[in-house]
């Protein structure tokens, strides 16, 4: 039997947020789950597109991610768009009910991963991008690749 890998395993991954939002400070969170939903995100079947975090009562609440139904589990599945729990610790917390105070900040998932055979949140305080600066980080992309051609050209 071979020795188990230590480290985390990309599962869910919200690439969109990097293109609409400016991320300022991420946090890892626990996430809890019914037993289908853990092994419908093993199998790759959830989408963090449109998800949110929320703090009610002093509880973080991840609203609007989805989880495919496990289909093994037909009579004893999990709704699919369910609100989840995360778990964090207190001064955490309140570093996320301060941020989302702030006005134009909100507070987004970035993806989900298994980390030491636990599935672990990542999240974000982030400020949403205006469409001019997503222009200006498209333009500034686009010539840094450029940049790089060139370079590897002139190096032949």
């Amino acid at each position: 039997m071979a020795p188990k890998k230590k480290g985390s395993k990309d599962l869910v991954s919200n690439r969109k947020a990097f293109h609409d939002y400016e991320i300022l400070e991420t946090f890892e969170a626990g996430l809890v789950l019914m037993g289908s939903e853990a092994k419908s995100l093993r199998a790759h079947n959830g989408s963090l597109q449109d998800a949110y975090v929320l703090v009610h009562g002093g509880d973080p609440i991840l609203k609007n991610a989805s989880i495919a139904p496990y289909p093994q589990a037909a009579m004893f599945g999990h709704e699919e768009r369910r609100d989840r729990r995360l778990l964090l610790h207190k001064r955490e917390i309140d570093k996320l009910i301060k941020a989302s105070q702030d006005k134009g900040m909100t507070i987004i998932p970035l993806g989900i991963y298994l980390k030491n055979g636990f599935i672990k949140i990542k999240i974000a305080t982030a400020k949403g991008k205006r469409s001019y600066d997503k222009r200006s980080a498209i333009k500034e992309r686009e010539t840094k690749r450029e940049i790089e051609r060139a370079m590897k050209q002139h190096q032949q």
